[in-house]
């Protein structure tokens, strides 16, 4: 299938909504374009100078589908033109810190007044009410405060963190944004009022763990209940964890890094079956496999398994992989080579599009694809101020009311949840597309899980019962079905004439078989709103391989963008192994991984149909996966043309990019730096104190400190090295330069601390198996509307109250039950 724009797309389900986009970095961006790619028209309000993503290799992907105007808003005229533009739009979307926000008349009440129908997102690093509101919002800050570079440590050799360039907090906070500016959209078509909706990178980097948070609650209470499972690796770089085996990363013989992914027992036999191990483990050397007693066992086990793959060449394992079903390895791509994946080039997740000045840009479509296809056509992204004169002429002429929105504008605002009213039913399991769902529940969607009568694995993947599945089970009601029987298909198909939206989240094939397909539910409901979220697609080469988040990590560029490991592997056996380390922890670290990321896709989707069907428009085959997701989330790094700049490569040890962007030593621990800007210099100096070897005529210039950039990094560690870390930031911070004291704790562990519950980015809720406990708090927050952050459901809890919902009597449930249809 050619990766070409195709010229007969649609116009996208949002055609005739009006984005104002003002925001000025990678979050904003994202949001934006995720709306112009489903057709909304997207007006880039660029300063004269032009907005500075132009300078992120990866603009032609962010900036496209918009149009762009410049402004100066501290000009009057101008600022006229931007209130005539907003007098129009639908929707704004800023990056702002709060105090700008307040000086530009950005705050919810000034919006109100004088844009009553307008939903405005505000995108901030650190939220707008904390302790941290008025910080620097650097996505390192982010990830090196909550734990995720400490989570990311083994990366490196020791205990030390790591920093990462995936921008795992960006593009949770950009879906964030699309969550709640769908969602508000929804309550307006009610109260014919917008609102002021937010996100931040802190909440949103929470929302990529899919079940630690757990683990760590429970290890916090009951420390002697299990033992901690620690890192992967000793430091001798010996494996501390059974999972390695089962999530091996090895190389073929010609040079090929592959994911498996084994993890089910039938796959784990399977597995060792086909690299004709089996037979050694009736050696009483190996007993107990996988949990080996020592770690000079467990390594050399895991070498063995390593030396084996790497006897078959790419084609030899393919080959395997055809014959056997039960044993799968992706391969292992950098984030250009992840588009010329096989399922992404068949379904047309990979579009080219002409630009005038740069030539053919290939980059991937939209997130969500309907009628097996992209949402709409991309557009390029427009030249500095190419559209301003026509935009000007808009503003300048007379405001149309909002369709469907006149009569209603000015009566008060429901103050409920914004999805009050909306029932979602869930099928599936695992974590990617369930956890999409949890996130519309906190939202005030109904959502009604439809587990097996064992209950969905998630519950049981942990040493402790339910730990595992609570997080994404948060805020939902269960019924557990036997869905292989009629009378079990029969109830499900009574749940599916009350409910608004399925989301089904099987492999390719698997739905129909069961008779849970599109066309059969919506036989039943033909208002059904039906949404996929499969790993790979709903069809395809791949759409029946079994995808997990390292599997996702890998195909998708993730793993290698982390980990930093490109090119073939490396001849050197201490070396390789070390390389299989790093690839490992690129992937597999619960803190941040592809579950969370897809489930943030999923959550889009399903908020994308909803409002879609709100607006008379039907979609068919709409679909979110996880490789889709994730490629759409390396978009700054996989958009590709001739002459692109390089993107910044992290140092060899794992400290940052750059001098003035990356971590040192304190005297009792890490800090992060984070002062790119030529205006943070004096700031930065000011905040040091005694300039010393910094008022060298090296770094005078921001083109002189890029030229010794080594040097300066020299000078900074020696002066960071003499006081704690905690003084530098209040010091720096007091400059408002951006620095902060590195986290050297799980960031799962961390973010339901004190520090970050005082802060709002945790709240309490009521489990019937935690009891009272803290849970990461919803993505947004409302100006009118509130949230439901709510806690897990046990299995089977709300059975019989829903199976009486649909009018069966208590006789009738009995026999059910005895029948071991229902549970």
């Amino acid at each position: 299938m050619p990766d070409r724009n195709d010229d007969s797309l649609g116009e996208g389900p949002l055609h005739g909504i009006v984005v104002i986009d003002l925001s000025t970095t990678l979050p904003g961006a994202q949001a934006t374009q995720f709306l112009a790619d489903a057709g909304a028209d997207v007006i880039l309000v660029e300063p004269p100078e032009g907005n500075r993503l132009r300078a992120n290799p990866g603009w032609p992907g962010l900036l496209r589908g918009k149009r762009s105007i410049t402004l100066d808003l501290h000009d009057d005229t101008d600022r006229m033109t931007l209130d005539g533009l907003l007098a129009r739009a639908d929707v704004a979307v800023t990056t702002m810190r709060p105090a700008a926000a307040q000086r530009l008349g950005f705050t919810a009440e000034q919006l109100a007044a004088r844009y009553p129908s307008l939903v405005t997102a505000l995108i901030t690093g650190w939220g707008t009410h904390g302790p941290w509101a008025d910080r620097k919002g650097y996505e390192a800050l982010i990830l090196a405060k909550s734990g995720v570079l400490h989570s990311k440590h083994q990366l490196t050799t020791g205990p030390d963190p790591a920093y990462v360039t995936t921008p795992y907090a960006s593009f949770a906070a950009a879906q964030a944004a699309v969550h709640g500016i769908l969602a508000a959209l929804l309550e307006r078509e009610e109260s014919g009022l917008g609102q002021v909706v937010e996100s931040d990178l802190v909440t949103g980097v929470g929302a990529y763990d899919p079940y630690n948070w757990f683990y760590e609650l429970v290890l916090g209470r009951f420390p002697d209940a299990f033992q901690p499972m620690g890192a992967a690796f000793d430091q001798q770089g010996r494996p501390q964890t059974k999972l390695l085996y089962a999530m091996l990363i090895a190389a073929t013989a010609d040079g090929t890094w592959l994911q498996f992914a084994q993890t089910a027992p039938r796959l784990m036999k399977a597995w060792l079956d086909e690299l004709g191990l089996s037979a050694e483990l009736t050696d009483p050397k190996w007993d107990g496999f996988p949990m080996l007693p020592t770690p000079e066992l467990r390594f050399e086990w895991w070498n063995k398994m390593i030396s084996k793959v790497g006897q078959r060449t790419l084609t030899e394992w393919d080959e395997a992989f055809a014959r056997n079903p039960d044993v799968f390895g992706e391969q292992f791509r950098a984030p250009d080579e992840a588009l010329d994946h096989p399922q992404l080039v068949h379904e047309g997740r990979v579009v080219v599009v002409d630009d005038p000045d740069l030539g053919p840009v290939r980059q991937p479509s939209t997130l969500v694809h309907a009628g097996g296809r992209p949402l709409s056509r991309i557009r390029r992204a427009p030249q500095l101020g190419e559209h301003t004169r026509e935009l000007r002429r808009l503003a300048a002429g007379e405001a149309a009311s909002h369709r469907g929105l006149s009569d209603s504008v000015g009566r008060p605002g429901r103050s409920g949840h914004p999805l009050t009213g909306v029932t979602v039913l869930e099928l599936g399991v695992m974590y990617a597309g369930p956890y999409g769902a949890t996130l519309l529940a906190d939202l005030g969607a109904r959502v009604i899980k439809v587990e097996p009568l064992d209950g969905d694995l998630i519950r049981g993947i942990m040493a402790f019962p339910e730990a595992g599945g609570a997080k994404a089970l948060q805020g939902k009601e269960s019924i557990a079905i036997d869905l292989r029987t009629p009378e079990g298909l029969r109830i499900l198909r009574d749940l599916v004439g009350q409910v608004d939206v399925v989301l089904q989240c099987y492999r390719a094939g698997v739905a129909a078989r069961i008779g849970v397909d599109e066309a059969s539910l919506k036989a039943v409901n033909p208002d059904l709103v039906y949404v996929n979220a499969p790993g790979y697609g709903i069809d395809g080469p791949y759409g029946s391989k079994p995808a997990y988040a390292p599997s996702i990590g890998a195909a998708s560029g993730v793993s290698a963008t982390d980990a930093q490991v490109v090119g073939r592997p490396t001849g050197d056996r201490d070396q390789l192994l070390d390389q299989a380390r790093k690839l490992y922890a690129g992937g597999t670290v619960p803190a941040v991984q592809s579950d969370g990321m897809a489930a943030l896709g999923v959550a889009s989707a399903l908020l994308l149909g909803i409002y879609a069907k709100r607006r008379g428009i039907e979609l068919t085959d709409i679909a979110a996966t996880m490789l889709g997701t994730s490629t759409q989330a390396l978009i700054a790094h996989n958009t590709s043309y001739a002459g692109r700049p390089a993107q910044p490569r992290v140092d060899a040890d794992f400290r940052g990019i750059s001098a003035l962007y990356r971590m040192y030593p304190a005297s009792d621990g890490w800090l992060f730096l984070a002062a790119p800007a030529e205006r943070e210099w004096a700031p930065l100096v000011a905040g040091l104190g005694d300039p010393g070897d910094l008022a060298d005529e090296r770094f005078a210039t921001s083109r002189a400190r890029a030229a010794n950039d080594d040097a300066l990094a020299e000078v900074l560690a020696k002066v960071f090295a003499t006081r704690t870390k905690a003084e530098w930031e209040a010091d720096l911070t007091a400059q408002d330069v951006g620095c902060v004291a590195v986290t050297q704790e799980p960031a799962e562990r961390h973010m339901q601390g004190d520090e970050f519950y005082d802060a709002g980015y945790a709240v309490d809720a009521v489990s019937p198996i935690f009891d009272e406990h803290r849970r990461l708090a919803p993505l947004n927050r409302f100006s009118r509307s509130t949230t439901r952050p709510e806690a897990g459901c046990t299995l089977g809890q709300h059975t019989d109250a829903l199976l009486r919902g649909l009018g069966y009597d208590e006789a009738r449930i009995a026999a059910l039950r005895d029948a071991q249809v229902v549970r």
